[in-house]
């Protein structure tokens, strides 16, 4: 065999592999699908908030009102529902010529609900209260979350 055949028989190889190999095609990058919704917050949320003169074994109030007697005491009902760990906490004051005077301030109360809760708090004054109109703000985690005015007659 000469040079020039072999020369020309290794070309041809040549060609043949070069032309019959195919070239990769770097793949596409994958779908990625959206991220999911972040889920809800976690957490306890107030829901309503009622005043009366009274609360049931369930710490609701039993007939919501808007006017007391002087002797009465006050109290308001707040529904929270979620789960998790809070604290509610009732200002009550008292509202006369322009004037806000605080009668009672609770102490906060841990709640830790595991879904539908009612709490209560209450307010009294041995010598009654002075005619005029009032308040309760609650809060939940140090943030209002409803004010009731009512009033004394």
């Amino acid at each position: 065999m000469s040079k020039k055949y072999l020369y020309v028989c290794c070309t041809l190889l040549f060609l043949l592999l070069t032309a019959c190999s195919k070239t990769e095609e770097p793949a596409p990058p994958p779908e990625t699908a959206p991220a999911p919704a972040p889920a809800p917050a976690a957490g306890v949320t107030a829901g309503a908030i009622e005043v009366g003169k009274a609360v049931g074994p369930d710490k609701k109030v039993t007939t919501p009102v808007q006017a007391f007697a002087k002797g009465d005491t006050f109290y308001v009902s707040v529904d929270t529902t979620g789960a998790g760990t809070a604290t509610l906490k009732a200002k009550w004051t008292y509202h006369k010529g322009g004037q806000v005077t605080v009668v009672s301030e609770s102490e906060p109360l841990k709640i830790m609900p595991a879904g539908p809760e009612t709490s209560e708090f209450h307010v009294s004054k041995p010598g009654g209260w002075p005619a005029g109109e009032y308040q309760v703000e609650v809060f939940l985690d140090d943030k209002s979350v409803g004010v009731r005015n009512f009033t004394v007659a």
